[in-house]
């Protein structure tokens, strides 16, 4: 990943999510305040924006990229650096470094001259662009030399030396080194400018526009390192698919976007691959589901996670049914577009994928008995693909029961309801077992909607 040249090398697998799991998690939106993205987006520059939002695109399947994404925010968290560049400067440098010059040094030389003649004549504001870009690039690479020199423990068995040692190739580049002695205004004749505009746009100009990846690759390893500092987030150690069996063991985990949510662990493994989840309507079941799918989306893409502990075998995708909503404009109810989505699922599932799959409350848009009986016999139906991972919820706690007759493989879980008279409180904490809690008339009484319709 950090080598030497790209961070994504090789090609890989394709992390498989669609639209609606992205939406049900709020994991994507760039103006949206509530979505993890903007969470982590503290970036300094344009181009920082543009890697993050590629990294939040393209989750990884590969276990060693994971990792080492991981340990070089874990190396920026500790380290506790800032980032030294103004988006203005590495913004004029960029621009400075797109204006085409010409291949042959003597025209390049030649043109220089002339913009520097119109200057004076027609007050031409070419060569002062070029000038300015020379002393900004000048400017930019002395705060590359300062920030190398910052990040250089001489430690060579760090993960960021590879990049460390390939930033300072560049910057001590022996044609580079007569440009430290020169800054600010009145630093260039106008055979340097010459000379030295094009050393940098033509000479040096692919290894200058390596050191803008660089700088803005850091801009989000020091970004994202800030965020995790501030909420205690962890890294997540990923495991490939040939070392072991399918597990998912996360520790203290909640959602990222709640401060001072209460902690909660769940494992799901071969040997129990579906967690199904029972609780009263207001316990958190939803907001759980949630913050297990953002754990397993952010563990993906190598970044941190809202929890004590994890680690994982890497999956091909993460599909979820939490939000869905029905197709009025193509004819559908929301139970059918419930069975579709589940249908969607099923068919990624026979296709031999290692999936994690979320599915909250099941078949809400039809009635009791057949929500029952779909959810007991899909849920049935699924567990037995024991090489992906479920964590199912329901508010028919009979097909709880049902199932834990017949499944050795589920794992039942729940979100208890604490009673204080009449009012219902919630620990939002992780139990064992199948929740039988029933508050909906009780909540119905407690704000007497009775009385009100009626006018007792």
């Amino acid at each position: 990943m950090l080598k030497a040249k790209r961070e994504c090398g090789k090609a890989q697998e394709e992390f498989v999510v669609d639209k609606q799991t992205l939406a049900d998690l709020h994991i994507l939106g760039k103006f949206k305040d509530r979505s993890i993205f903007n969470l982590f987006n503290h970036t300094c520059t344009r181009g920082g924006e543009q890697v993050l939002e590629r990294m939040f695109q393209h989750p990884l399947t590969d276990a060693n990229a994971i990792n080492e994404r991981g340990k070089v925010f874990e190396f920026f968290k500790e380290s506790g650096v800032a980032f030294p560049f103004t988006r203005e400067l590495v913004d004029r440098v960029e621009r400075y470094l797109g204006i085409q010059v010409s291949a042959i040094r003597g025209i390049a030389y030649l043109k220089v001259c002339c913009l520097k003649l119109f200057r004076r004549v027609a007050k031409e504001k070419v060569y002062d662009m070029i000038y300015a870009g020379i002393v900004d690039t000048v400017e930019l690479l002395r705060v590359c030399v300062e920030f190398n020199a910052l990040l250089d423990k001489g430690d060579g068995d760090s993960v960021y030396n590879g990049v460390i040692r390939e930033t300072r190739g560049i910057v001590e580049n022996k044609l580079l080194r007569p440009l430290f002695g020169k800054r600010g205004n009145g630093g260039f004749s106008m055979s340097e400018v010459a000379r030295y505009d094009y050393l940098l746009r033509r000479v040096c100009r692919e290894e200058l526009r390596r050191l803008l990846e660089i700088i803005y690759y850091t801009d989000v390893y020091v970004a994202v390192a800030a965020v995790a500092k501030k909420m205690r987030f962890v890294r997540a150690v990923a495991y490939g698919k040939e070392e072991g069996v399918n597990r998912i063991d996360v520790k203290g985990f909640s959602h990222p976007l709640m401060v001072g949510a209460v902690g909660n662990s769940i494992r799901i493994d071969h040997e129990r691959n579906v967690s199904f989840l029972t609780g009263a309507n207001m316990a958190g079941k939803s907001t759980l589901m949630k913050a297990f799918g953002v754990a397993v989306y952010l563990a993906h893409i190598g970044f941190p996670v809202a929890a004590e502990v994890m680690e994982f075998s890497v999956q091909d995708g993460l599909y979820s049914s939490i939000n869905v909503s029905d197709h009025l404009n193509l004819g559908y109810s929301h139970f059918y577009a419930e069975v579709a989505r589940v249908k969607r699922v099923a068919e990624e599932v026979c296709a031999g994928k290692n999936l994690v799959i979320i599915f909250d409350e099941l078949f809400k848009g039809t009635n009791v008995k057949d929500a029952y009986d779909a959810t007991v016999a899909v849920i049935t139906a699924f567990g037995s693909s024991r090489n992906c991972s479920y964590m199912v919820s329901t508010h028919i706690t009979e097909a709880g029961f049902t199932l834990a007759e017949k499944s050795e493989h589920f794992r039942f879980v729940c979100l208890p309801t604490v009673m204080k008279g009449k009012i219902p409180t919630y620990t939002y904490r992780l139990e064992e077992g199948i929740s039988n809690d029933r508050l909906g008339m009780m909540i119905v009484e407690n704000e007497r909607v009775v009385e009100i319709i009626t006018g007792k």
